[in-house]
């Protein structure tokens, strides 16, 4: 009978987070403030008694805290002890122990599931005795903010004088909720998310001692969607390698893009395009074909807003700022390509309504049909005026120095995009004001359409123009003036609307509170009354009798109708 030798038993895998977890200070990227300090701190031996860590998931705070309490307690392979040190490039005595959370004198807490005060005077209670094999008791606890108010209450008087053979080494993802006394008692260190082109080069090196060809813009989405987080890039790499049919498959980003349900990035571009030229038709289809490949509203949306992120950035500090941030290769290309042919204001607005979408998107119970609403709303918003743009207008600028308006099919239209081979132009529209129509009636003062709102019965209009109205400019299809202050408030909107009607044209309306303006027609009118030989006379005979109204001395119409017909007026006295 042949015996058969065992065979070797395999490894159990173990997910890229925990095998690529960093083991010293070299390790650790993003965070050169706070090695600096501490490399400082021990070589001059101003060691503090407690750390405080912050920052969001997966930026090392857990990971930072082993590697502090590793230096605070190393000691050579062969027994050299020259006191705490930030150079773990040889693993010393204890580091194995402390970074596999076996170590007698280093104690991890996890707040989060002890957050009583008996837990704590549990911990007090050993902090009086000396360590038992290193040179410091080490008490890390973890999500430290959760901790009760009692058991923080119970902590202070020791974490502010510790015997000087213990360390506290706090982590916390909630820096707000930790008290102000132990705030005041721990050195801090933000640990802040990792860059976007940091991550992605830390993901294509771990991608690389696994022997895996991953693209790099795959690699660029991965750490995108990581947000900062390298243990969330990791994790999304893990999963990315495992899209493979065969470990010599290369992953490819439309693998990544497929597995993160993102929406293509170059037809988000052209969808962004389409919205911005007005062609609600052609971005509506974009849309759905993003939408019917597997990508989340919400998550297109978001995808525009980064691409409007971004090209406001290089509008503002050039074309450099294309190459920084969350930006690829390729989107930094046509970012300023697009942000050349885009006014600053447009892209603003731009993200404005963006932003309210992707809001509405988040909420609505069918958030496809909100995140299409955001996209009309932001291609007929090409047909407003820009708010510099009505600000010019309302104060008299010069309408001939507005860019004209680039030509574009109507929504909804089939017309090819061949239309736009030539480099595309997004100018802010301007609503032009039109010429007047041919049989449109004549105005050439406001006196004159007083009486056309006499004539078309609009009474309230007429009085008010009467009354509260100082004329300060008169332009057909332009008018400046200032308003009584008993004028209502949207007596100048109900204007613009009547001429529209009346005239078949836009008017603009502006209103200058700082100018004078003329008196208004029923102050000359009163003023041409009382200069009247009769009623002189009359005011003569009555001393100080006041005109109250100044009335048609013909007969009225029918009070149905509301409105008398013009006429001239005399006065009556009191």
């Amino acid at each position: 009978m042949t015996l058969m030798a065992d065979a070797p038993e395999k490894m159990p895998y173990q997910v890229l987070a925990r095998k690529y977890r960093p083991q010293n200070f070299d390790d650790l990227i993003g965070h050169g403030a706070m090695v600096k300090t501490l490399r400082n701190a021990f070589a001059t031996g101003r060691i503090a008694h407690a750390y405080v860590l912050t920052g969001v998931r997966g930026v090392g705070k857990t990971t930072t805290a082993r590697i502090l309490a590793r230096a605070l307690n190393y000691v050579g392979p062969n027994g050299e002890d020259e006191g705490p040190t930030i150079d773990l490039s040889v693993e010393g005595r204890h580091c194995r122990a402390i970074a596999e959370s076996r170590h007698p004198d280093v104690f991890e807490m996890d707040a989060a599931s002890r957050t009583g005060v008996n837990d704590i005077r549990e911990l007090i209670e050993g902090v009086r005795y000396a360590p038992v094999e290193a040179r410091y008791k080490v008490y890390i606890i973890d999500e430290v903010h959760m901790l009760s108010t009692a058991a923080f209450n119970a902590l202070l008087k020791t974490l502010e004088e510790p015997p000087p053979h213990v360390k506290f080494i706090f982590a916390t993802t909630e820096i707000r909720k930790l008290p102000v006394t132990v705030l005041s008692r721990c050195q801090r260190f933000d640990l802040r998310r990792i860059e976007i082109d940091t991550l992605t080069d830390h993901l294509q090196a771990i991608a690389e001692k696994e022997t895996a060809a991953v693209e790099r813009d795959g690699l660029f989405m991965i750490a995108r969607a990581a947000e900062g987080s390298v243990r969330d890039a990791l994790s999304i790499l893990d999963q990315a390698l495992i899209q493979r049919a065969n470990a010599q498959e290369r992953v490819s980003a439309e693998m990544i893009r497929g597995m993160l349900g993102l929406a293509d990035r170059s037809q988000t571009w052209d969808l962004l395009e389409a919205a911005l030229k007005g062609d609600a038709k052609s971005a509506l289809e974009r849309f759905r074909l993003q939408y019917d490949a597997g990508a989340d509203p919400s998550v297109i949306l978001r995808d525009l807003l980064q691409i409007i992120h971004l090209l406001t950035r290089v509008k503002a500090a050039g074309h450099e700022a294309a190459s920084h941030g969350a930006a690829g290769e390729a989107d930094a290309s046509r970012a300023r390509e697009m942000a050349n042919a885009l006014a600053m204001n447009a892209l603003t607005r731009a993200w404005s309504l963006l932003m309210k979408g992707l809001t509405e998107t988040q909420t609505a119970p069918d958030p496809v049909a909100a995140g299409e609403i955001a996209l009309i709303r932001l291609a007929y918003a090409a047909d407003l005026p820009t708010p510099d743009e009505v600000l010019r207008m309302l104060s008299g600028g010069d309408e001939a120095a507005l860019p004209p308006r680039a030509p574009r099919p109507s929504r909804g239209s089939s017309a090819p995009q061949a239309a736009y081979s030539e480099p595309i132009s997004y100018p802010s529209a301007q609503p032009a004001i039109a010429a007047p129509l041919a049989s449109g009636p004549k105005l050439e003062s406001l006196l004159d359409i007083v009486r056309l709102a006499d004539q078309k019965r609009d009474a309230k209009l007429k009085v008010e123009l009467e009354s509260y109205v100082h004329l300060i400019s008169f332009e057909p299809g332009r008018i400046e003036l200032r308003l009584h202050d008993n004028a209502p408030g949207d007596l100048s909107n109900r204007l613009m609307q009547r001429l529209k009607e009346w005239t078949g044209r836009q008017w603009v309306v502006s209103i200058n509170a700082q100018a004078r303006g003329k008196d208004t027609l029923r102050d000359v009118r009163t003023a041409e009354t009382l200069a009247h030989p009769l009623v002189k006379k009359a005011m003569e005979i009555f001393p100080g009798a006041e005109i109250i109204a100044i009335r048609d001395p013909r007969p009225q119409i029918d009070e149905a109708d509301g409105v008398a017909p013009p006429a001239e007026e005399e006065s009556d006295d009191e």
